[in-house]
């Protein structure tokens, strides 16, 4: 394998491998996406005899296991690196990626993210390695990644708990390492975490879930995927792990994996809905939503990481930043795989354009998260992030025609309405337009409805993501 990278210039096939230039190991990797033309790989570095050749790859820290992930049904070539930049973002580790382009066999194969597999390691997941003799005592609690998902090419310890039938994995350490005695224990705590969840002390902080998890980290992951509606979250690709008692080795959620058809982008189980919670399908986190503990704590951080983190300005100035790499190569991957305006399984929109793939997805996260802010369970003060903003109406009175100016403080889509001074609709100047942070104006001529709008006082509504925020007299002469 040889990685061309020229920092800030322009990188051609015929530069020198500068970012690795040497042997891999490679194979093909994924279950339901193995039905694409586009393939995704898994990838060991090598030296010449074989052996693990731990490298940094694009800036990436030092490891030996990689992922080239294949966007294909996501056209927009960034759900996965957005939701793992935004977990990342409040504040846990989740699998760094770098978009490039890959050419493989001398075929031009498109747009691919290196992205890190999930594993233990000081860099990635960062818990006590477990060897063969840790078998007893502090030792054999910890650190195990577990993780609930498809049998595909697994050959993992597993079981189905005793009380919601979830399918677990041991996902580290791997089969041929994992002790009797280690196997025994990690089944044996999620089978009382599980079994003191549904108990009727559930709620109590001694004798009930919480002394078996970091709450914090359910938190976060129960926003990150409800945040982009990801409807395999909870059941596939999900992981977990728990570190030694000495190290706070409570059960820990995460790393966050395969967000491919997660933002509004499929046709099934609601998907491309932008309102629901996916927990409620799934046994542990519709038994954690009736503690109201939890639901609190869960408003709670809501509210904080919307004003920061999770604002709808940081959120889609990350879109823009990630779509910006793509530029360019977005239109070689859209020659090489002519996908955009056709169906792809299990594709709800389909854009004719790249812009269009991307303005689907800001619409459709604005409008995800302001069903949440609205929605999410728990009590606190209500959140708004359109408390404050400028909208003037001129002239008023008006003759044929006026001009409504507004400046918005979050981007945000805006719907216009008329009515006449009885709350009949009369026109309907806008409906869902998507628009930027800043100053905007919208003129309405009259004309345009063949000038049967007759002079008297109507009402103006301006909503936005479907919720009113104001009304303002308008006088037709």
């Amino acid at each position: 394998m040889k990685i061309i990278d020229n920092g800030d210039e322009r990188n051609y096939l015929t530069d020198p491998a500068n970012g690795y230039n040497g042997k891999i190991s490679i194979e093909l990797r994924g279950s339901t996406s193995l039905i694409y033309p586009k393939k995704q790989y898994g990838l060991e570095t090598r030296n010449e005899d074989g052996s693990n050749n731990n490298v940094s790859l694009l800036g990436l820290p030092d490891e030996n296991d990689w992922v080239l992930y294949a966007p294909y049904a996501d056209k927009s070539l960034i759900r996965n690196v957005l939701a793992y930049r935004l977990s990342e973002e409040l504040g846990h580790y989740a699998p760094r990626t770098r978009l490039c382009e890959l050419v493989l066999n001398d075929l031009y194969q498109g747009v691919y993210v290196l992205t890190e597999k999930i594993k233990r390691d000081k860099n990635r997941v960062d818990i006590s390695k477990l060897d063969p003799d840790d078998i007893s005592g502090d030792d054999v609690t910890g650190g195990y990644i577990i993780k609930f998902d498809k049998i595909t090419g697994s050959s993992t310890f597993s079981w189905a708990t005793e009380i919601a039938d979830i399918f677990t994995q041991v996902e580290y350490p791997g089969s041929e390492e994992l002790a009797p005695e280690q196997a025994a224990y990690i089944r044996n705590y999620i089978n009382r975490f599980e079994e003191a969840l549904f108990s009727d002390l559930f709620t109590d902080p001694l004798y009930g879930y919480r002394q078996f998890i970091d709450l914090n980290s359910f938190l976060d992951y129960f926003i990150i995927n409800e945040l982009s509606k990801n409807i395999d979250a909870y059941r596939l690709s999900t992981f977990m792990f728990k570190d030694k008692e000495s190290n706070n080795g409570k059960l820990t959620c995460g790393p966050v994996w395969d967000f491919n058809i997660a933002f509004g982008n499929a046709d099934y189980r609601d998907g491309y809905t932008t309102d629901g919670l996916i927990a409620l399908q799934h046994a542990w986190w519709d038994r954690l939503l009736q503690d109201t503990i939890f639901r609190n704590a869960l408003k709670t951080r809501w509210r904080e990481v919307r004003k920061g983190t999770l604002s709808n300005t940081r959120v889609l100035d990350m879109i823009d930043s990630l779509t910006s790499l793509l530029d360019e190569s977005q239109e070689r991957n859209f020659e090489k795989w002519n996908t955009l305006g056709k169906y792809v399984w299990p594709n709800y929109y389909r854009g004719l354009t790249y812009e269009d793939e991307i303005r689907f997805l800001k619409s459709w996260i604005i409008n995800r998260m302001n069903w949440l802010d609205n929605h999410i369970p728990g009590n606190d003060a209500e959140y708004d992030p359109f408390v404050e903003f400028e909208a003037t109406v001129f002239p008023n009175p008006c003759d044929y025609f006026f001009t409504f100016v507004f400046t918005l403080e979050e981007a945000g889509n805006v719907s216009l309405r008329l009515y006449d001074s009885g709350g009949r609709w009369i026109a309907e100047l806008l409906h869902d337009a998507y628009y930027e942070k800043g100053k905007h104006k919208i003129v309405w001529n009259s004309f345009l409805h063949g000038n049967r709008v007759p002079g008297q006082l109507y009402i103006l509504e301006f909503r936005i993501n479907g919720r009113t925020v104001l009304k303002e007299k308008v006088i037709k002469k």
